[in-house]
């Protein structure tokens, strides 16, 4: 049967026309080969305009469809369902997007227009080499792998717990709870940190439907949505937690003391430690690195000590298999290291601290017990807060890190309810963004508590003195935008808002689940709008501050989104799989094996008995890695073969006829319009110039 194709331009409101002329576009596309019907609409997403498809196809009898919109990440699905609803296979559905390509790049209309004919006449080329293609159901294994147990993590776990569905959580730390488990409190409530997530960090601990895996880590992850499989590595914790009681005798007698990284090394831990009083589990774990024995020396004064026998050093690291349906992203985020910024002296004076480190001086079960003070133990009677130290920051992280103003303006205000408001702290900023509900009422509260705001980016930190009052103080050397003069501040201390950065590895960890990073480090949505939680490998979905910067009532929402949509798939217990996925046709294939080596999914085997490459459909991710690479032609990406792809080439190559208004401009003219080449000696003193 020969093929009817009808081909819908959309005027997207404003967006493409009358930039470009989608009337006139249409009016092209009906001279085209096979076109049927060439029809323009304002809105070709909206119900009407899906349903003006879906009456040509059975008036018409239409065969394939062309739609030239936006982009197909937005709404290629939502007209393949539309193709779909008519009875017409998906796959026989081609878009091309004149709204980015064209009207939003291209400022001359006439060039715009022309633009989205060839693209029009690419994609009808291409329409008339596609086949049926038909997706292939499979059974959804209802568990759900929650990686990482920060506050997002937890709120996650818990959600689909909730809903009867076990759950794998898997937390790499010795306890949970993440960031939120150092803060003293939350802004703009006060609320104490530690009485909002303990309690959920206890649910997480008591709930029979969450399978709690601490000081472990994902190391490979394979299958396909719906049907995967992670090896999670368990670190051994040298401590049989089911006969451990707790008690913590093991910890008071061990000789051992280190740097503690949850207290951002303010204080000590021993090599045989737990994070808090508060931390789930709540049982201690062994630093193989720091422990006297485990390093070949005599000690073993914890085995000795304790009186549940619990300490076993016989303990090794255990690789775990676990099955799974879909997977939720909670690897939380990092804070911006600013010992590189030497001129805000970090590492260098005593009493500069970081955000984290700020709050652990003011945490209850700090290192300080809750008092805020200075290395020699003096309470400071005036504080620089230094805003987006990494952020807002070509050299180094150019995105705002949203927290940042917020927390800052928390850090005076229990300056001044800890030390009275005697106190002085002063605010260097570049803008206030005080976005959230309540956040304005709290920066308007901290203001009339007395706290100085200086609009400038501080040049320096130094304790460099140029008068009598700056003697034994650090000074903060800034601009001021609003007084219009630099300005130089006596302090005791300075706290540095450093950047919410992506975690170190995530480049390892975005290996490991197939999915894509953006150019600030952070984990891809699949969309910023309409997929916030989904990634573009299907089943993998993103929680909390991996995606990117946010404070805790928008890491809490964003998981339970991301619950919701692993439920979605959980629920439904079948999902269709796309057959756009690799070919490889056996009586081509010359059995090179390339292919096997380039695939990053793992699903290309060579079968030894027809000396062949096979791919296994379940596990391709249809990249076309294969397909590019392959010597002999046999890879193939279905609905992307090289006919289609070479005819869509030849639509957009096709000449086609000149706008009217455009002036012919004969060799002479062309030539004379060229520029002139001159020497590159001669360049460097006379201006390139024009006939």
């Amino acid at each position: 049967m020969a093929n009817r194709i009808g081909v819908y331009v959309c005027h997207c409101g404003t967006n493409i026309y009358p930039r470009v002329d989608s009337p006139g576009v249409a009016r092209f596309a009906a001279g085209l080969h096979n076109v049927v019907v060439a029809r323009d609409y304002k809105f070709m997403c909206s119900d009407p305009g899906q349903q003006m498809i879906i009456r040509d196809i059975h008036e018409l009898g239409l065969n394939r469809v062309v739609v030239a919109s936006c982009s197909p990440r937005l709404h290629e699905k939502t007209f393949q369902n539309a193709c779909l609803r008519a009875g017409l296979n998906p796959f026989l559905f081609q878009m091309t997007c004149i709204r980015e390509h064209c009207s939003w790049v291209t400022t001359d209309s006439e060039e715009a227009t022309a633009k989205a004919k060839h693209l029009v006449a690419a994609a009808v080329h291409r329409v008339n080499e596609h086949t049926e293609l038909y997706s292939r159901v499979e059974k959804v294994h209802p568990d759900v792998l929650v990686v990482g147990a920060g506050i997002a993590g937890i709120q996650a776990a818990l959600d689909i717990a909730k809903s009867g569905h076990r759950v794998h959580l898997v937390e790499r730390a010795p306890s949970i709870g993440g960031h939120m488990a150092q803060f003293d409190k939350t802004f703009p409530t006060l609320d104490c940190a530690a009485c909002i997530s303990t309690p959920k960090m206890v649910a997480v601990a008591q709930e029979p439907n969450i399978n709690l895996m601490t000081y472990s880590e994902v190391a490979e992850v394979k299958g396909f949505v719906g049907n995967y499989q992670a090896t999670i590595r368990r670190k051994p914790r040298y401590v049989n937690i089911d006969a451990c009681t707790g008690c913590g005798l093991c910890m008071e007698k061990c000789p051992t003391k280190v740097p503690s990284e949850f207290e951002e090394g303010l204080g000590l831990r021993k090599a045989i430690y737990r994070n808090s009083p508060q931390s789930v589990p709540n049982k201690p774990v062994i630093d193989a690195e720091h422990c006297r024995y485990l390093n070949g020396k005599k000690c073993q004064v914890c085995a000795k000590n304790c009186p549940s026998e619990a300490i076993d050093f016989t303990q090794t690291e255990q690789m775990l298999s676990v099955d799974i349906g879909t997977i939720i992203l909670a690897t939380g985020f990092d804070t911006f290291d600013p010992a590189p910024l030497g001129q805000y002296g970090y590492g260098l004076f005593d009493n500069v601290l970081t955000g984290l480190q700020f709050e652990r001086l003011n945490n209850a079960v700090g290192p300080t017990g809750g008092k805020i003070q200075m290395k020699d133990g003096r309470p400071p009677e005036s504080v620089a807060i230094i805003h987006c130290v990494g952020s807002r920051d070509v050299n180094h992280y150019a995105y705002c890190s949203r927290v940042c103003c917020m927390y800052a303006l928390k850090y005076d205000h229990l300056l001044k309810d800890k030390l009275g408001h005697h106190v002085q702290a002063y605010n260097f900023y570049i803008d206030m963004r005080c976005f959230g509900k309540g956040y304005e009422e709290f920066y308007r509260r901290v203001q009339e508590e007395g706290v100085h705001f200086i609009r400038g980016r501080p040049a320096e930190v130094t304790d460099v003195a140029l008068s009598p009052e700056e003697k034994g103080k650090l000074v903060v050397v800034s601009e001021d935008t609003l007084l219009g003069r630099t300005v130089r501040v006596p302090v005791d201390m300075v706290v540095l808002c450093t950047a919410m950065t992506s975690r170190h590895d995530a480049a390892e960890v975005a290996r490991i689940f197939g999915i894509a990073q953006g150019a600030d480090r952070f984990f891809l949505e699949e969309h910023p709008k309409l997929g916030p939680v989904s990634t573009t490998t299907d089943g993998i979905f993103l929680a909390g501050t991996c995606q990117g910067p946010k404070d805790i009532p928008d890491a809490v929402s964003h998981a339970s989104g991301a619950a919701a949509q692993a439920l979605a798939l959980t629920t439904r217990g079948e999902v269709a799989i796309s057959p756009t996925v690799s070919n490889i046709n056996p009586d081509i294939c010359i059995g090179c094996k390339v292919c096997i080596d380039l695939c990053a999914y793992s699903a290309i085997e060579f079968d030894e008995r027809r000396r062949v490459s096979v791919v296994n459909e379940a596990m391709c991710k249809g990249c076309g890695s294969c397909a590019g690479h392959c010597p002999s032609g046999a890879a193939q990406i279905r609905h992307f073969t090289e006919r289609q792809i070479f005819n869509e080439l030849e639509g957009i190559l096709a000449p086609q006829p000149r706008p009217a208004a455009a002036k012919e401009r004969s060799v002479s003219e062309l030539e004379s319009a060229k520029l002139r080449v001159i020497p590159m000696a001669a360049a460097v003193d006379a201006p390139v110039q024009t006939s």
